[in-house]
């Protein structure tokens, strides 16, 4: 005869049985073990609710020239076409004038942008300076941003790129005057922020700060530097992953600076998955709207690696993923601004 269990041992066992009653359900409920909760530093913010009111946040452009007009419209074409609800602003030079009697580049694109994609144009004055190199001149422009005080915040994104899904999550991040990645690519001792992405809590004095620190500046100095400067032991932190990565990434042998660790597995299906906004940067490699030689394709394109199934040279995805997303650019250029830009 087994014996009588007291009252305090019976009250244990239930415990026990309780625990694992719930345990299991809630694997069950949610299709993965427990151990899988541990992954939450991988996601993106919580979706923002439909409580919010859109038309107090805006995607941010900034136009200097016809061919950075035509990116400006395709990354304005995603947008509308991933249902951001976001609005749109093109601060474009105030000599391009969207007549409608023009039938030139400008005019049309400028256009196109308002009645096709719903994008709120701002004429202003291109912010540049001379000395130093021609490519980042004008990149002042971009922190024109900061002076849209109609808006709460403003999302500002370098035209370069090509975004694979909309960001509206990061309009209900914490308030802060500005908030970026790092630039990960760089020497993680240095803790450098990049300017590809800014999220701007737009106001007269944060502007004020910005044009008294560019008449300050250095010759070397431009919007990155700007924002290094003012922001650099006060922006909130964006992470890098998903927001921000390089075409170079794909061409990369060690990929810790980019998961941030050096025991993950790189995995580009799951990493270009995840991936919201891919910012292309591959010198030697030109920027996707001007024809590279095919030597330098050739040349620079990601090598394949050893496949572990088949012990072969046989796993080429990231250099299909980044051959891709040139072609994909090239593409929606033709499609969307036509063949003569």
């Amino acid at each position: 005869m087994l014996p009588t269990l007291s009252k305090a041992a019976r009250t244990i066992i239930a415990i026990i049985v309780l625990f694992f009653i719930v345990e299991t359900l809630l694997i069950l409920s949610n299709g993965r073990t427990s151990t899988h909760f541990y992954e939450f530093h991988h996601d993106p913010p919580p979706e923002p609710t439909d409580a919010l009111d859109w038309s107090r946040f805006a995607y941010s452009q900034y136009v200097t020239n016809t061919p950075y007009l035509c990116n400006s419209v395709m990354l304005f074409e995603t947008l509308d076409r991933l249902e951001s609800k976001a609005d749109r602003i093109m601060m474009y030079p105030s000599e391009f004038l969207p007549n409608e009697n023009d039938n030139g580049t400008q005019s049309r694109l400028l256009r196109k942008a308002r009645d096709e994609y719903k994008v709120k144009l701002v004429p202003i004055e291109i912010q540049s300076r001379s000395g130093g190199d021609s490519t980042w001149a004008e990149s002042f422009t971009k922190l024109l941003a900061f002076n849209q005080t109609q808006y709460d915040r403003v999302l500002s994104l370098d035209s370069d790129a090509t975004m694979l899904q909309h960001m509206d999550e990061l309009f209900s991040m914490p308030p802060c005057p500005l908030a970026l990645p790092r630039a990960y690519w760089l020497s993680p001792n240095e803790r450098v922020l990049t300017s590809a992405l800014l999220l701007i809590q737009p106001s007269h004095f944060e502007f004020d700060r910005i044009m008294k620190s560019i008449d300050a500046s250095g010759r070397s100095d431009y919007d990155m530097e700007i924002m290094n400067r003012l922001y650099g032991d006060s922006a909130l932190i964006l992470p890098h992953r998903p927001y921000t990565m390089l075409t170079g990434e794909l061409r990369n042998d060690d990929h810790s600076k980019y998961l941030g660790n050096s025991n993950e597995t790189w995995n580009p299906d799951k990493v270009l998955k995840e991936a919201k906004f891919v910012h292309f940067s591959d010198w030697p490699v030109p920027k996707p709207w001007i024809t590279p030689t095919s030597s330098i394709i050739e040349e620079k394109k990601p090598s394949c690696h050893m496949s572990i199934s088949s012990g072969r040279l046989d796993d080429c995805r990231d250099r299909d993923y980044w051959l891709g997303l040139y072609a994909d650019f090239t593409k929606r250029r033709k499609d969307i601004c036509g063949d003569d830009i």
